[in-house]
Formats: structure tokens, C-alpha cells, sequence
């Protein structure tokens, strides 16, 4: 195709949305003008059940629950009175929270006022906020967001010595729906340790978020916490962003969730439009379709051209394959449907894998961010140039056309996403774009974007591990000689899980806790 007709196939497919300064190009996309009318009727259907999901309907029949993430930036639009006004009271609230915090109406016991706060979760309790975080960040924050999002001892170290001095001044925001999961109870109890070792309680400096009746929301009662904030069962994880879990953190950094919430809200009417060609989420949600051939054949390569937002593709990896990656669909038939998502930042990209991109295997579609100003705030003064008549932002502006270029140039699609700034409004927008688009394809495909049985199924296979644990344990100290792995997996009734028991022998020895390695590849117990 010529420069000519490459340029007329962009703007007849171009979708421009000026109310929230967004814009998608699938011209890149080597899809035949015949797709979208083979994709009409699917497509139909996707508007029907995001409609039928809006009002109310119960859309995770595995749970028996609604899904209403989008009810979080519009609350007139929830089915009813009792869930509007746990929606609007619950954002009174952040607000007024947050603006206790900053004028300092509520200060920690040692310390003239909360400068930090330290998030705890995992997943969708902690991507979110750290997108937001770290894409409107700056030196302005009114407070600076830390996150413990593992179970890993030593990274709670490092968060700990970073914090350093500043403990005492640090708001503790624990994150867990119910209140059971172990990264962030884990997460807690550490850092009520760190907090003892310094001579400070975690209650008077501690926030939870958790679900009403929760096991952490009882616990945050009895120890009377400084505030405890509720999360629903109608609203998952990977789109809690918008909810407590996101706008709390959110809020006490500084950032307008108003606006955050207004460029979700704007996004959501622009796509329940049923014209395809001017709904972007829906031309998304197709073109994974057609890249895939409906059965996740190719990857997403996600490549944000802006640093700040380097966490995108990270977030979007939670979002797209916890929704979409499935064993089952809607109708029980075993179809192993998903969409695997990975990606960096321009224009590292470029100088990482981009070369495998373009020359090694057709197994991608690319999914370009760009962001038309070059900074969030313009610089004071003349606009730097780092050559005759060309910025750095000229350059990266450069980079993404060439690799989208180059790319189309070997027969690897792609779609480009514009944005006019990088704010609230936009991200807002941005993130309920991809919300959207994730909702029509799991219907498109016909699967459950709602639950993650594949999640809960490691969750337990975990807690097997750790009784485990506990049995070998206690079988080892008993012995009075050295045993090995499979003597001692017999020992405990367990003869067909030695793999598991080796790996809980060597955990416990590389960590001196009694047990220790012997010759022959056995283990004993040393107190």
C-alpha cells in the first residue's frame, strides 16, 4: 500500500473522541472491509450484555453478583438508591479524609504531621494505585506513596529503610477485600513489627479497605484504627481503581480524583455508543479479535512513548489476562481463551526487543501510547532544543512513528492511541477505556471477564504447601537420624508430594530455621 492509500485508510478509520481528548488509530491493522460487517451481529451483542451488565444484571454468575466498576464515576446510574449512596458517601468521605490529613486535623502520635503513606496490597488492590501514583506524581504531592505488593521479606526491608526516620509520619493504608489474603495481612504484620522495633503503634497511624464485616475490618475495629473504608462485592480488583482502593491514596497524594473520576465518567458515554466506527473500546475489542482470530493467537505488546507510563503495560497485563485468561466459557465448553499482555516504554523499547518485533516471529500486535504534549508542565523559558530545530520530545515522537513504521513495513500490525496531556482526566479516560474494550471482547469470545477461578485455585494450592510445612516440621523433629526427602514425605502420609516436600526442606535450611542439610542429600533438625 502507498504512502496515498495509507494515508486515506487513516482517516477513514481514524476515531477521534474531542471530549476526552483521545483518539485510535487501527489503520495499521490488516483487517478487509468486510470484518466489520462479519463482526456487526457479535458485536450487538457485546453492546446488549455491557447494557444489560450497567443496569444491574447479575454478570458473574459464578458468584451470583453484579459488576458496577462503572458506577464508581457515575453513581446516578446505579441500579439502586442503596448502592448510589454507598457510592457517594464513600467519596464525602476520601475527601474529607484527605483534607484532614493535609491540614493536619489528624497528625500521627509522634510525629507534627502524616508526610507518608504506605500502601499494602496485591494485584488489583495495588496495580491501580501505583499506575496513578506514578503517572501524576511529582514534587508537588502532598504526600509521597509507598507500596509493599509481595510477601517478600527482603523487599519489606527495603521499603522499611526507606522510610527510615519517617515512620512515625507514615499513613499505613492496608488493602484486602477480605481481609484473609496473605501478601497484604502479611504485609501488615510486618510492618506492625517494623513499628514496635521503632517504639510506635500501627493503630493510631493505620487505614483499612476493606469489605464490610471483613476479617481486617473487624481487626481494624477492635484496635481502633484511625479510619476504615468500605469495598463492595460488585466491584473486582483489576477495577478498583476508581473505588476507595485507588481514590484514597490517590487523594492523600494530592491528585484531583474529581477529575480522575470525570475522564472515566466521559469515556464510559462516548463508548456506550453503538456506532462502532466512533466507539473506540468497541474498534479495540475488535481488532484484538481480528489480531487474535478470537482465540488469543497473538500477544499484545503494549508501548507507552512517555515514562510516566512506564506501569501501563503492567497494569493492563492484570486487566486483560485476568479478565480474559479462561479455561471455560459461559456455556461450560473448555476453550482456553486469553490474550497475553507484555510491554516497556519507548523509546527503550526500541533498543530492547523491538528488533524481535519486527524480524523474529509473527506472534504480536502492537498497541502504541502516545502523548502529544511533551511535558506535563511546560519548562519556564524557551523551548530546549537539542539540535538545530529538534527537542527531545521530537525525537521520541519520531521514534514511535518510525517503529510503528518499520514494523508495518514487515506485516506487524498495530494500534496507536492518542491522548492531547497526561492528567487526571486523561488517565481517568485512558483506563476506562481499556475497561470497556476488555468487557466487549469477553462477551465477543463469550467468557466471564469477572471472576479468576484460575487465581483462587493457587491460592489454595499455597495454603496445601504451607500445611506441608507444618507436617514436616514436625515429623523431622521426631527423627533422631538424618532422612531424606522421601522418607520423610512417607513419614508424614504424603509419599506422593517429595518434590514438595524437598523444596520446603531447602527453604528451611537456606534460611536457618532449624532444619540443616546432611550428607547424601538428607536433612535433620538442630534446635
Amino acid at each position: 500500500m502507498n504512502d496515498h492509500d495509507l494515508w486515506q485508510r487513516y482517516k477513514g478509520h481514524l476515531c477521534e473522541c474531542p471530549t476526552v481528548g483521545l483518539a485510535v488509530d487501527i489503520s495499521r491493522m490488516a483487517f478487509d472491509e468486510g470484518f466489520f460487517n462479519a463482526m456487526s451481529a457479535p458485536m450487538d451483542r457485546a453492546y446488549d450484555a455491557m447494557a444489560s451488565l450497567e443496569t444491574g444484571a447479575i454478570a458473574n454468575p459464578d458468584e451470583q453478583r453484579m459488576v458496577g466498576h462503572y458506577w464508581l464515576r457515575a453513581a446516578d446510574l446505579s441500579p439502586d438508591e442503596q448502592v448510589k449512596g454507598a457510592i457517594t458517601q464513600t467519596l464525602a468521605q476520601i475527601r474529607e479524609f484527605a483534607s484532614d490529613i493535609h491540614g493536619q486535623r489528624l497528625c500521627p502520635p509522634k510525629g507534627p504531621r502524616f508526610t507518608d503513606a504506605l500502601l499494602i496490597g496485591i494485584g488489583g488492590s495495588c496495580l491501580g494505585p501505583q499506575l496513578v501514583t506514578d503517572a501524576l506524581g511529582s514534587k508537588r504531592d502532598k504526600m509521597k506513596i509507598h507500596t509493599l505488593d509481595n510477601t517478600d521479606p527482603d523487599g519489606f526491608d527495603r521499603v522499611f529503610a526507606a522510610l527510615g526516620a519517617s515512620l512515625n509520619r507514615t499513613l499505613v493504608l492496608v488493602i484486602s477485600k477480605s481481609g484473609g489474603t496473605p501478601e497484604p495481612r502479611n504485609g501488615m504484620l510486618e510492618t506492625e513489627r517494623a513499628m514496635k522495633q521503632r517504639g510506635l503503634d500501627l493503630a493510631p497511624q493505620a487505614v483499612a479497605i476493606t469489605g464490610k464485616d471483613s476479617r481486617l475490618d473487624r481487626h481494624a475495629r477492635d484496635q481502633e484504627w484511625l479510619r476504615r473504608f468500605d469495598m463492595w462485592d460488585w466491584v473486582g480488583g483489576r477495577t478498583s481503581v476508581m473505588s476507595a482502593v485507588g481514590l484514597v491514596p490517590a487523594a492523600l497524594q494530592g491528585i484531583d480524583i474529581d477529575r480522575l473520576l470525570e475522564g472515566a465518567a466521559e469515556m464510559d458515554r462516548v463508548t456506550r455508543s453503538r456506532r462502532t466506527p466512533g466507539n473506540p473500546a468497541a474498534l479495540l475489542a475488535l481488532m484484538w479479535h481480528h489480531a487474535t482470530d478470537g482465540q488469543g493467537e497473538r500477544d499484545m505488546v503494549v508501548l507507552p512513548y512517555k515514562d510516566r507510563l512506564l506501569l501501563l503495560s503492567r497494569y493492563l497485563q492484570q486487566l486483560v489476562m485476568e479478565s480474559l485468561g479462561k479455561q471455560l466459557d459461559l456455556d461450560g465448553r473448555r476453550v482456553h481463551q486469553g490474550i497475553a499482555v507484555y510491554g516497556n516504554k519507548g523509546s527503550t523499547d526500541q533498543h530492547a526487543y523491538v528488533q524481535q518485533l519486527r524480524d523474529g516471529i509473527d506472534n504480536f500486535f502492537a498497541t502504541f501510547i502516545v502523548v502529544l504534549r511533551d511535558e506535563t508542565r511546560p519548562r519556564r523559558g524557551e523551548v530546549f532544543e537539542v539540535e538545530a530545530g529538534v527537542t527531545s520530545g521530537d525525537y521520541l515522537s519520531g521514534f514511535w512513528q518510525g517503529t510503528r513504521q518499520a514494523l508495518y513495513e514487515n506485516g506487524r500490525g498495530s494500534i496507536t492511541i492518542t491522548i492531547d496531556q497526561l492528567d487526571a482526566r486523561s488517565l481517568g479516560a485512558l483506563i476506562a477505556l481499556y475497561e470497556r474494550a476488555v468487557g466487549f471482547y469477553a462477551t465477543l469470545v463469550n467468557v466471564n471477564a469477572y471472576h479468576q477461578p484460575g487465581v483462587e485455585a493457587g491460592k489454595k494450592a499455597a495454603s496445601a504447601v504451607l500445611e506441608t510445612q507444618t507436617a514436616v516440621v514436625a515429623a523431622l523433629r521426631e527423627q533422631s537420624t538424618a532422612v531424606t526427602p522421601d522418607e520423610l514425605a512417607g513419614h508424614i502420609g504424603n509419599s506422593d508430594q517429595v518434590e514438595t516436600v524437598y523444596h520446603v526442606l531447602q527453604h528451611l535450611a537456606a534460611n536457618k530455621r532449624g532444619v540443616v542439610r546432611a550428607r547424601g542429600g538428607k536433612f535433620k533438625w538442630k534446635e
